[in-house]
């Protein structure tokens, strides 16, 4: 397994049950292909660089995870078509800074 950090930004114009429940579920998503969150931190709303899809502002979310590819392959293709996600990056850690 690879260490991974993920971090994604949820749409702001929802309530705060939802968008808890979009972080959630996206979580979920790893769990169930059997990767380990290491860490999770909601960072809170904050203000984009520039505008994505007429929103300003956005809720970061930041996990830390242990999985293997096949996880991190339908956690890409479950973001791109989840439609509360503005924007998501996926970065492999390098073994050295473990």
């Amino acid at each position: 397994m690879r260490q991974y950090e993920i971090m994604f930004i949820v749409k702001p114009d929802m309530e705060e049950a939802e968008i808890k429940k979009t972080a959630d579920t996206m979580k979920k998503v790893l769990t169930d292909k059997k990767a380990k969150v290491v860490e999770e931190k909601a960072m809170g709303q904050k203000e984009l660089a520039y505008e994505i899809n007429k929103a300003k502002t956005g809720y970061y979310y930041l996990y830390v995870v242990n999985a293997k590819s096949n996880a991190i392959d339908e956690f890409d293709r479950v973001a791109k078509i989840n439609e509360n996600l503005l924007r998501h990056i996926i970065v492999k850690k390098d073994e050295e800074e473990k």
